[in-house]
């Protein structure tokens, strides 16, 4: 039966790609696409890989240094080909590649978003995983499916709440929000007093980051964003929709919103000319960085909002490796991706690509040392990393997405009511679990 999967998916999916969902977890990804060999000693320039080394397909981001590489070869002997590509390619050279029986690298990026896809097909190897790494890396939950461990995460990505205090104090709130609720009522006070015009980044364009935006609203207001069966929570949806209606209706998110990148939509915090953000990890570096952000210093990562309370979970939306189903080098490929994802290199990636560790006790000691700064709640959070799909991603997931950011890009331009568009994303998903 997995064989015909494969098969079936291969032919949907090479047809699908240019509708696919775009890259959340990252803001700086390539898309120009580069396949020649970027860094590493070479033991072999042929994706499959042969005996003596390994190769490794990733984006400009995840790339150690010729050092860091150098130290793994002198370390076990394995040699490794970088083959450096934009992350928009990478998934598509993964099903021509296995469209033919082959191993598009011997390790290769796996995003969140494609493990649905990647294992109803059966092109990624299982990997063995300690419980003492298990219970140290929430996220690795994202990557499991079917108590398989398809890929190790190496760049957490969670999502954070942030907000502007100055402006709160300026408009005379008193402490952080804690539900959405009050985040609503403070942004109406803000935008009152003209103290923030827009005061709410909200990611409302046809694109990825307006649907997982959706998925971790319902998320952390109601607990629940799918019913076991994959269909969409009615009432957990719904009501995360007409937030984001009742927000365009008060004129407290920019216009702009509705048509600019996610990332433009996010980025406004770090002008001022939002107060209030919920969104990558990542955006803790920026809000200290003087050349990204003109408010340093105003910017407080905070616990997400939930509906009674703070939210007792969030969503992240990681990055891992994964061993190539048809690689010729799989126990040497683990190898790789075991030492790639350790404390060490997660420490030294931190350092030198800006990762953000997936073992919570890295990120604590780089918090702890002063290496993060301004983390705010960002190591509270990390404990709370939980996943809203029941059964893991759905093999459909960018189909579900696709008709999820359109239909809330309609309700955004006025094209529909909250109720239309839930009714048009809940009727594409329902068929789409139901094959």
């Amino acid at each position: 039966m997995k064989k015909i999967m494969s098969t079936f998916l291969i032919l949907s999916m090479t047809a699908a790609l240019a509708a696919g969902c775009g890259r959340e977890s990252a803001d700086n990804a390539g898309t120009d696409g580069n396949d020649g060999v970027s860094q590493g000693s070479t033991a072999s320039k042929d994706n499959s890989g042969k005996e003596g080394g390994i190769t490794f397909m990733a984006p400009d981001w995840a790339i150690p240094t010729d050092e860091q590489l150098k130290a793994f070869t002198e370390e076990t002997g394995i040699e490794v080909t970088v083959n450096e590509v934009g992350w928009d390619d990478i998934r598509e050279k993964m099903v021509t590649a296995a469209a033919g029986g082959q191993a598009v690298a011997d390790v290769v990026e796996v995003d969140w978003s494609w493990v649905g896809e990647f294992y109803a097909a059966d092109w990624l190897e299982p990997l063995e995983v300690s419980d003492e790494v298990k219970a140290d890396m929430p996220v690795l939950e994202t990557f499991t499916k079917d108590g398989n461990v398809l890929a190790i995460p190496y760049a957490n990505d969670y999502r954070l709440s942030y907000y502007n205090t100055k402006q709160y104090e300026d408009a005379g709130i008193q402490g952080e929000p804690q539900t959405w609720d009050e985040v609503y009522a403070n942004c109406k006070l803000l935008k009152e007093k003209g103290v923030c015009e827009y005061p709410f980044a909200l990611p409302l364009n046809a694109e990825e980051k307006t649907s997982t935006y959706l998925i971790w609203l319902a998320y952390t207001m109601n607990g629940i964003v799918f019913n076991d069966d994959g269909t969409l929570n009615k009432d957990s949806v719904l009501t995360a929709l007409k937030y984001e209606e009742q927000l365009i209706r008060d004129e407290l998110v920019d216009p702009a919103d509705k048509t600019s990148s996610g990332m433009d939509a996010y980025k406004r915090i770090l002008s001022g000319s939002a107060n209030f953000l919920t969104g990558p990890t990542s955006f803790v570096s920026k809000s200290t960085n003087e050349e990204e952000c003109s408010v340093v210093g105003q910017i407080a990562p905070i616990l997400v909002p939930g509906k009674d309370a703070k939210s007792a979970v969030t969503m992240a939306l990681p990055e891992a490796l994964g061993v190539t189903k048809f690689s010729k080098n799989k126990e040497d490929a683990k190898k790789f991706i075991k030492w790639y994802t350790s404390a060490g290199m997660q420490k030294a990636l931190n350092e030198t690509n800006t990762a953000i560790p997936t073992l919570n006790s890295v990120l604590k000691e780089l918090i702890d040392d002063g290496k993060i700064k301004n983390a705010g709640a960002m190591m509270e959070q990390a404990g709370m990393i939980a996943s809203p799909f029941p059964d893991g991603i759905p093999a459909y997931y960018a189909k579900m997405s696709n008709a999820m950011y359109n239909a809330v890009n309609k309700m955004a331009l006025g094209e529909m009511t909250a109720d239309e568009a839930y009714a048009e994303m809940e009727a594409v998903t329902a068929e789409l679990a139901a094959e």
